[in-house]
């Protein structure tokens, strides 16, 4: 008992030390260490106990992987479940989302929409907002009338009513001999799907192309429509030309 006390009163020698005194000890006791390691030998671990002990560690991180992951997929499959049982919970609890609409701004947005039938949402909502009436476009959207709107014609049934107005003209090349590439200009109608009009030049120029428009189709033998692609050679000069 003495010899613990004497032992915790000097460990308040630290307190009136200097800090060279105290790196010194610390120095000294360090070396103490490294020739005490040197001496002592270490300790021999047999084959088969570190076999056994890699065996060992290597089951149990595997074991603790396989449930991390079913316990990450029982979360995965759980996740939808809780979120329904979280908005259940939070509608019968009395906490509902976005207010309902009045019945009786139901009807008005219905009855605007059936008596006026090109206004939209944005227009009808301007004329709720001028009677006091706050509400949003999409609620607006949701409660306004679905006018029936006669059925569009397919591109397959325009092309056969107007086949007989139709026109098309295109550009292909062909290589020659002494390879030089042509450009082919041909013009079709689709009436009788035969080429009306065809020339060959290694320049093509807008001018040209309209001047191949007019030797196609003289005097009052244009078509109403004309398809074409967007190639730049199709441009201003070449539209003004045709119209004329």
């Amino acid at each position: 008992m003495f010899e613990v006390l004497i032992s915790f009163l000097l460990s308040f020698r630290v307190y009136f030390r200097t800090r060279s005194d105290n790196q010194l000890e610390i120095l000294a006791l360090r070396h103490q260490f490294v020739v005490l390691q040197r001496k002592t030998p270490k300790p021999q671990t047999e084959t088969d106990g570190s076999t056994f002990m890699g065996m060992a560690v290597s089951m149990l991180a595997s074991m603790a992987f396989c449930a991390f992951d079913r316990e990450t997929d029982n979360s995965r499959r759980l996740a939808p479940s809780r979120v329904r049982w979280y908005w259940t919970w939070k509608v019968r609890h009395g906490h509902v989302g976005r207010p309902s609409v009045a019945k009786e701004t139901r009807e008005l947005i219905r009855t605007l929409s059936r008596n006026n039938s090109i206004w939209g949402a944005p227009r009808i909502r301007s004329e709720l907002l001028k009677l006091g009436i706050q509400i949003s476009e999409a609620s607006v959207a949701k409660y306004m009338v679905r006018h029936r709107k006669p059925p569009s014609q397919t591109w397959r049934t325009f092309l056969k009513n107007h086949a007989a107005q139709l026109a098309s003209v295109d550009f292909f090349t062909v290589p020659t001999a002494l390879f030089q590439v042509l450009f082919v200009f041909i013009v079709m109608r689709h009436d009788r799907r035969r080429i009306v009009h065809f020339n060959v030049t290694a320049h093509p120029t807008a001018e040209w192309t309209a001047h191949q428009i007019l030797e196609a189709f003289p005097f009052d033998l244009a078509p109403k429509y004309l398809l074409r692609d967007r190639d730049r050679i199709y441009g201003h000069t070449f539209r003004e030309q045709v119209a004329v």
